[in-house]
């Protein structure tokens, strides 16, 4: 990726993407990390660099009302110009059935002393709610959707919106 990414600087390869910080279409998405979107739902939805402003996370859900991604949508709409919010989740996300339990045991596996997790635990993270996934895509959205659309620092005139998206075809169904 690094000898590629010397190349496309040295060719200019750049230059088609040159744009402004601000959203052509007014528009902050919010969606999952998941590979099979990263070129999908751009190229679903008729995308091109620079029309919108793109925060991904794990289930592209908001977990927490304080969380990067809250923030990121405040900043979209008080400095970049963002009038619409558009919380994109999609079929077969990983995050749906993910299990606490589970991730902490992996972690240890991984060489993360329990030391460590009991600390959080300490600090008052509640790791088994945090780490813990959603039971339904649909209803996840429709509680992101509520979440940003009720937030305290969020503007009445910004229209907030949620989808599921087909991993497979693009297909974008409204809920």
């Amino acid at each position: 990726m690094l000898n590629f990414n010397r190349e496309f600087v040295k060719n200019r390869g750049y230059e088609q993407f040159q744009t402004s910080k601000y959203p052509d279409k007014k528009i902050a998405i919010v969606t999952c990390m998941d590979t099979r979107l990263v070129t999908l739902l751009p190229a679903a939805l008729g995308l091109r660099n620079g029309d919108v402003k793109m925060i991904k996370n794990a289930g592209g859900t908001i977990t927490n009302p304080f969380d990067s991604t809250v923030r990121s949508l405040l900043v979209a709409v008080y400095e970049l110009g963002v009038e619409e919010i558009m919380v994109i989740g999609h079929t077969g996300c990983g995050v749906q059935g993910m299990d606490a339990e589970e991730m902490l045991h992996l972690m240890r596996e991984r060489g993360v002393p329990q030391e460590h997790i009991d600390l959080m635990m300490h600090c008052g993270i509640n790791l088994k709610e945090w780490l813990h996934g959603f039971e339904e895509t649909p209803s996840a959205v429709r509680e992101t959707v509520d979440l940003i659309g009720h937030h305290p620092l969020m503007p009445a005139d910004i229209t907030v919106r949620g989808y599921i998206m087909d991993s497979l075809t693009g297909e974008l169904t409204p809920l």
